[in-house]
C-alpha cells in the first residue's frame, strides 16, 4: 500500500505533526487565556480543589502533545527527501528553521521548566487540600511555571508564522518565476538568525529569571493581552529583517 512508502510515512508524520502540534499549543493557550486569568478570581478552597483534579489532566496531555510534535517533526526532517544539504540555505530551509528553534525552545520550558514547577503547586495544592500547612516553596514554583508558560505563548506565535509560511508563502512566493527571496548570501543569513537568536534568548532569559509581578520586565508576562501583541510585533519585526535581508 502506497501510504507505507517514504512518501506516505512521510505524510502521516505531518498529519500527526499537526494533530500534536493542535493539541500541545491549544491547551498553551487555554492556560494562557482562560485558566490562568479565571483561577485568579477564584477563593483558594476551590483553586486548591481544581489543581488536584483538573490541572494533571490538562498537563498530562499539554506535555505529551509536545513530546510528540517534537517526535513527528524531528521525523518530518528524516522523511522527507528535499530536507538534505543545500535545502537548509534556501527559503523555505531559513524559514523552517525559525520555526524549529523557537518551537524547541518552547519544548525545552514544557518539560523543564512549567512541568516540574506545577508538579509542586499540585503536590502543595492536594497537600492543603487534605488539611496540611501550605508548601512556601509553591508560590515561586507557580511563578516561575507561568512565566514560562507566558513565554511559550510570546514565541509561539512567530514559531507558527515560520511553520506555515514555510509551506503556504515563503517557499513558493515569486513574481513571473523570479523567487521573491534570495537567501544565497552567507553573511546576510547570519544576520538573520544573529537577530532571530537574540530575540528568543532576551525572552528565555528574563523566563528563567522569573521577574515579580508588577517588575518592569514582565510587563508582557503579567498580562496576556501584551504577550500577544508582543508575539505579533516579533513576528512583524523578523518578517521586516527578512524582507531587508532577503527580498
Amino acid at each position: 500500500m502506497s501510504i507505507f512508502t517514504r512518501d506516505g510515512l512521510d505524510f502521516l508524520a505531518r498529519y500527526g505533526h499537526v494533530i500534536s502540534g493542535i493539541t500541545w499549543i491549544g491547551l498553551l493557550y487555554y492556560f494562557n487565556f482562560v485558566q490562568t486569568p479565571a483561577f485568579a478570581a477564584f477563593e483558594a478552597g476551590p483553586r486548591n480543589e481544581a489543581f488536584s483534579k483538573l490541572v494533571p489532566r490538562a498537563l498530562w496531555w499539554f506535555r505529551y502533545g509536545a513530546l510528540l510534535t517534537l517526535l513527528f517533526g524531528l521525523s518530518i526532517i528524516v522523511l522527507t527527501k528535499d530536507m538534505r544539504g543545500d535545502y537548509w540555505k534556501s527559503a523555505a530551509g531559513l524559514s523552517i528553521s525559525t520555526g524549529i528553534v523557537y518551537a524547541v525552545v518552547m519544548f525545552a520550558n514544557v518539560w523543564g521548566v512549567i512541568w516540574p514547577n506545577q508538579k509542586i503547586v499540585i503536590a502543595n495544592a492536594r497537600n492543603v487540600l487534605a488539611g496540611n500547612e501550605a508548601d512556601p516553596a509553591a508560590a515561586s514554583a507557580a511563578r516561575k511555571g507561568a512565566c514560562a508558560s507566558r513565554t511559550n505563548t510570546l514565541l509561539s506565535i512567530p514559531m507558527l508564522f515560520f511553520m506555515v509560511a514555510t509551506s503556504h508563502f515563503i517557499a513558493f512566493a515569486s513574481d513571473k518565476g523570479k523567487p521573491f527571496f534570495d537567501t544565497s548570501s552567507a553573511g546576510h543569513r547570519v544576520i538573520y538568525y544573529v537577530i532571530a537568536l537574540a530575540i528568543v534568548i532576551v525572552a528565555e532569559t528574563i523566563a528563567l529569571r522569573a521577574p515579580a509581578v508588577g517588575k518592569p520586565e514582565a510587563w508582557y508576562i503579567d498580562n496576556h493581552r501584551n504577550t500577544i501583541i508582543l508575539g505579533f510585533v516579533i513576528t512583524a519585526v523578523l518578517y521586516v529583517v527578512w524582507e531587508i535581508l532577503f527580498g
